[in-house]
């Protein structure tokens, strides 16, 4: 049996070309006592791999030269040697990164309950992404009942989530998106209260008419200039989540926040936030967002695409804006 991989050999300066990675095919090895064969079925796309590219640590260790292109996936456990944490048969999500199979001991992997819900909805809504926007907009912002929210990069796998989970907390939400038909989806779709085409409107005139009173709530998953407009339109203890700066990570030269004296002025915070930090929590969350799921409440868009050799062309999706909802790539078609 042969594995296909994708392998990062050169660190992107800027924007990523095809030539960072190469594709490698090497021979499935014998397993060893505890380990277990995952057949690879779908991989994650998302905008923090691009910083996951560079040599500088972020939250995570960077990807090494020669290693597989790192990614969240889900697979099936194909084979399995002496006793291990999961069995013949049940479905994973993990980091499987860029390949068809991975040998794996089991660590950093969960088992999904496929007859609950499609593959594809552990690496969007009940995945790593509905896992940022739960957390983030319930724990990080500390979201209470009547606040204005505003979201950027709402169209997203992230941003869709936190929009409809602020809807159900009894707050107004108005989104941002890049294109007539993202805001047609914010509005008809997913019940956003309003929603800014960034590509066809001002941001600072459309921010101040939806949002007359100010932001209680910012959900950032772009930087730059959306994000100084944002701040501009504070309130007083209003909050601001730095969730991902989409605009800037194939900047070779990071632009910071001009606004941030609104901060002080508006004795507002802004914080950061990192999934990983709630792993105790991932189960209570995945309950709740099933349950919301079931009721109709919070609806689940995936934009699949099928083929590993296809990796190049989806992965520019992510930064093109030429997609809706979670960005995920069907290993074989």
């Amino acid at each position: 049996m042969e594995n296909k991989q994708l392998i990062l050999v050169k660190r992107p300066k800027g924007f990523p070309e095809q030539d960072n990675w190469e594709y490698k095919t090497k021979a499935v090895a014998p397993l060893e006592e505890g380990q277990m064969l995952v057949e690879q079925q779908y991989v994650s796309l998302d905008p923090a791999m691009r910083g996951w590219m560079n040599e500088t640590r972020s939250y995570i260790p960077p990807i090494k030269i020669g290693e597989v292109m790192r990614a969240g996936t889900v697979g099936k456990v194909i084979e399995t040697k002496g006793t291990t944490r999961f069995k013949k048969d049940d479905y994973l999500v993990g980091w499987g990164g860029v390949q068809q199979y991975v040998i794996t001991n089991g660590e950093g992997y969960q088992k999904v309950a496929s007859e609950l819900a499609d593959l594809t909805t552990y690496l969007g809504v009940l995945g790593l992404t509905g896992l940022t926007a739960y957390f983030g907009i319930l724990e990080v912002a500390a979201m209470k009942k009547g606040e204005v929210v505003l979201v950027s990069g709402a169209a997203g796998a992230v941003g869709s989530v936190v929009g409809q989970i602020a809807k159900i907390k009894g707050c107004k939400v108005i989104g941002i998106a890049g294109g007539k038909n993202k805001c047609d989806y914010l509005l008809n779709e997913l019940g956003f209260d309003a929603a800014i085409d960034y590509k066809n409107e001002s941001l600072r005139k459309e921010i101040k008419r939806n949002c007359p009173k100010g932001i209680d709530i910012y959900f950032d998953n772009v930087g730059g200039e959306t994000l100084d407009h944002a701040l501009a339109s504070l309130r007083i203890n209003a909050r601001v989540v730095i969730c991902g700066a989409i605009s800037q990570y194939n900047s070779q030269q990071i632009e910071g926040p001009k606004n941030y004296l609104s901060l002080l002025v508006n004795r507002a915070s802004m914080k950061g936030m990192v999934v990983f930090d709630y792993e105790a929590q991932y189960d209570q969350a995945r309950i709740q967002m099933s349950k919301w799921m079931k009721e109709g409440k919070l609806k689940t868009k995936e934009d699949v695409y099928e083929g590993i050799d296809n990796f190049y062309e989806v992965f520019l999706k992510l930064f093109s804006g030429d997609k809706l909802g979670k960005l995920i790539l069907k290993i074989i078609k």
